[in-house]
Formats: structure tokens, sequence, C-alpha cells
């Protein structure tokens, strides 16, 4: 064996051992340790779960249960806020460690790992009462507004026939808007978002027609991270075995917590 032979393969060892070490690195727990703040991408107009309050600072069922995981690795909270475009690589290029409110998917479960379910959820069609739809096939010829790159709008993409006239904003105050004002005459939101409407817009009487899908809301975070996950689903668990996890369902969602409307 030559010496350049020799050289190289020493080369080469060294490459695949510098590999293993940086692959080796501290995982999340680690990191968020390291750091002294977990760093969690919420939606900011997004009530009850989170939106700003008179300090401006963000408040909500969401903002409670992060608040809980913060506590429970004794760190510092840090909201992030994020869209329904920008949560999902803000998560994987590690801006943020976690996301609130992320329905399961099979086509974002390639991409990132669910922990517990901490929330009911499911989306709802809401149109004017003089409005008759029922199902699906009603949605036919309807204008319909929906946050762009949501559950709900993979779910009304996949529920609609080809003749709706889907709309796609990029939040949830334009959704409402778009639907209050008349620009659509349907919106697909969540039961938390649909509820608002629900409350304060008596002239119009809007309704829920049908739901499109059940989805408890899980916290989301990358794939692999065992530990963090563990830790995630531990502080869930005590946080319904203590009653914190209901009081702050009665609080944000106006009802109490039923642990059957967190499974799947």
């Amino acid at each position: 064996m030559t010496f350049r032979t020799t050289l190289k393969l020493s080369v080469a060892a060294l490459l695949l051992l510098g590999g293993a070490t940086v692959g080796a690195r501290a995982d999340a727990i680690d990191d968020i340790t390291k750091a002294g703040v977990l760093n969690v991408g919420v939606f900011a107009d997004f009530p009850p779960f989170s939106s700003a309050s008179a300090d401006m600072s963000l408040k909500g069922y969401d903002i409670d249960v992060a608040q809980a995981l913060a506590d429970a690795l004794k760190v510092k909270l840090k909201t992030v806020s994020v869209t329904g475009q920008n949560r999902i690589p803000y998560l994987t290029e590690h801006r943020v460690d976690l996301l609130m409110s992320v329905g399961y998917s099979k086509e974002r479960e390639q991409v990132i790992d669910f922990a517990a379910r901490y929330a009911p959820y499911y989306i709802a069609v809401i149109g004017p009462k003089a409005l008759a739809v029922k199902g699906k096939d009603d949605l036919a010829g309807k204008s319909i507004a929906v946050n762009r790159g949501t559950l709900e709008d993979t779910s009304l993409t996949a529920a609609a026939p080809a003749s709706a006239d889907v709309k796609r904003f990029d939040n949830y105050n334009a959704v409402i808007q778009a639907f209050i004002s008349g620009q659509t005459q349907l919106m697909v939101v969540g039961n938390d978002v649909g509820a608002q409407v629900l409350a304060r817009q008596e002239a119009l009487a809007p309704e829920q027609k049908f739901q499109l899908l059940t989805s408890p809301s899980h916290i989301a975070l990358n794939k692999k991270e065992d530990r963090l996950k563990q830790a995630i689903n531990d502080a869930v668990a005590k946080m319904l075995s203590d009653g914190s996890l209901n009081k702050s369902s009665e609080a944000w969602l106006k009802t109490p917590l039923n642990p059957a409307n967190l499974k799947d």
C-alpha cells in the first residue's frame, strides 16, 4: 500500500468519524434546555385558541397549553406567530420546536410527527340560514372561502364538486370578512372560528351546515425526537388528570372538556 493510498484512507476515516459526530448532536430536549427557551408556533388570529389581548400579548387555550409545556421543561415560553402556509417549514427548519393546533393527515405524517391530542376540533361548512346546504353535493356552484394551505383547505378541496368556486385567503380574518361581506356564500373553518361568527353575526343568521372532518388538534414536532414527544405526552396527561386542561377549556372554549372528543 503506497503512502498516497494510506493518506486517502486516513482522510476518509476522519471524514466518516466527523460525520458520525455531527449525527450524534444533542436532540431537541438538550437544545431547548441549553437555550432556556421553548419556541412554539401558534396562529396569532385564532381565537379562542390564540389571539392578541389588550396588552398585545397572545392569550388563549393554545397559549395555556404551551405555557404548561414550557413549565414542564423548566424553560421560558416564546410564542412565534405562524400561518397555514409557513408553519410546517418553520418546524422542519427548526425555527420553532413545536406547533400547536395541528390536525392529523397522512400527508403531514410523512414530514412531521404528532404528539398528544389536546383539543377537540372539527371542520365545518358555515352559511346563512336561508341558503340550503345539507351535504357535499350542495356545494356545487357555491362560492366558498377557506384559509389557504390549512387542513380546512385540503378537506374542502377533496370534498367539493368541480363546479364549486373555492376562494382561498391567507388568514382567518380574511376568510371571515369574505363571508360576512357577501364575497362568498359559504366559508369552511374550524369549530372554534365558526363559533365566533355564529355568536356575533345575528343579522346574517349563519349556521353550521355540516361537518367535513373531525380531527382532534395535536401538538406537532419534528421526527425522531422521542424524548421531546414523551415529555409533551406526559405534560398533557398531567393536565388532563389534574383538571387544568378542563379549566382552560371552560375558560376559552366555553365548554367542559370531554376526553372522548380527543380520540380520532
